[in-house]
């Protein structure tokens, strides 16, 4: 562990004591309140991993993604209640490029244009019983769609579709985005656009989306907003054991972690956002990004099991434990150069994935495999592990 007990990204704002992160900074309010935290059903049963389990095979687990999770054309949300999300879809057409299925993507494109789509050209966050209930962007959906839609063109050799995506991403550029002392950053929607401290979630960063879109685009703030986001990826990995579900990023380039989205809710935790920050870095074709996907390895690898929820010094917060948790960790493992672990870490999280179905942890196996074990979606990670 780098640090013993006081983990401070700004002075003050984290103390990590005996497995608990108590928070010491404002609460910020909002009208329209932004995504919630995604929910994820867990148990304390682990199945063993091995032989026996699941083949980490990108292509099989995207047919199989599209096979439970999509209807019509729109990714079902079965253990949620039945509802769709902007980031599901964004999930769903990145799952139809891994399996190279044409048909299927234009069937999710199709309907999340006629569904979800504004005017504006970005995706409203939540479906629901036939009708938007949630107008709200959210930026790493829209950014993983247009990712997927310039990736789509090139496989499918589909000028429509990379053109779809290259639009997209200027809309992203030019509404979701803002300029700190930092460099630029990725906002996590709208509503964040003039608040300041900006509210910022570190796992929306995407090296390789940004280095895709700014090849696809040819528009600078593509490489402005690599830079920055890795700045303050940067400055978080090495002040913390663990990165946050949510931190706050003011003008002059302070960040600080925070409880959630507008400052109150879930405690400062990585949890079910955090994760992903791991497997986007670990992706990237820049050693730069893969030694920060590296960085929290020695904290996760502390215990054979990883919790659901851990405070930002590796303390269990719950015994449960999610698929998220176990593909971060074969990130961070691959990253920093254990492909062994790595491996074992993706069979586990199929295991858990078969034996506990949910969509988030179908999604999240799927891509884990995808970004460490495959090209498709145009990174690096594939022959490291």
């Amino acid at each position: 562990m780098r640090r013993n007990t006081l983990i401070a990204v700004a002075a003050g704002a984290v103390l990590v004591t005996a497995g608990t992160a108590v928070v010491a900074v404002g609460v910020s309010t909002s009208d329209h309140a932004p995504p919630e935290a995604k929910p994820e059903a867990t148990s304390t049963a682990l199945p063993p991993s091995g032989a026996e389990g699941p083949a980490l095979d990108a292509p099989e687990l995207a047919t199989a993604f599209l096979d439970d999770w999509v209807e019509g054309g729109r990714v079902v949300r079965h253990d949620e209640g039945g509802d769709t999300v902007s980031e599901g879809q964004a999930y769903g057409l990145f799952a139809a490029v891994i399996a190279e299925d044409e048909e299927r993507f234009d069937e999710i494109w199709e309907w999340t244009q006629e569904e979800l789509v504004r005017p504006d050209g970005l995706m409203a966050w939540r479906w629901d019983d036939g009708e938007v209930v949630d107008d709200e962007p959210a930026s790493d959906a829209d950014l993983d769609a247009a990712r997927a839609l310039v990736l789509a063109g090139d496989r499918f050799g589909r000028a429509d579709l990379r053109e779809d995506g290259v639009e997209l991403a200027a809309v992203i550029a030019d509404r979701l985005t803002v300029e700190t002392d930092r460099g630029r950053i990725l906002l996590p929607g709208l509503w964040a656009a003039d608040r300041q401290p900006y509210a910022y979630n570190p796992s929306y960063a995407s090296p390789v989306a940004f280095d895709l879109l700014g090849a696809a685009t040819g528009d600078p703030r593509w490489t402005e907003l690599q830079a920055g986001s890795a700045n303050v990826t940067s400055e978080i990995l090495n002040a913390t054991d663990l990165p946050p579900d949510w931190a706050q990023v003011h003008a002059d380039g302070l960040i600080e972690p925070m409880p959630g989205p507008l400052g109150e809710g879930d405690p400062v935790q990585y949890a079910f956002d955090a994760p992903r920050l791991l497997l986007r870095y670990a992706e990237s074709c820049a050693p730069d990004d893969i030694a920060l996907a590296g960085l929290p390895y020695s904290t996760l690898d502390r215990e054979q099991d990883v919790s659901a929820r851990l405070d930002l010094g590796g303390g269990a917060l719950v015994e449960e434990q999610s698929p998220l948790g176990f593909t971060a960790r074969a990130a961070s493992a691959q990253a920093a150069g254990d492909g062994a672990a790595a491996i074992a870490d993706l069979e586990r999280a199929a295991d858990l994935a078969t034996e506990f179905p949910t969509y988030y942890g179908a999604a999240w196996v799927m891509l884990s495999t995808a970004m460490l074990t495959d090209d498709a979606l145009g990174g690096c990670g594939t022959g490291r592990v």
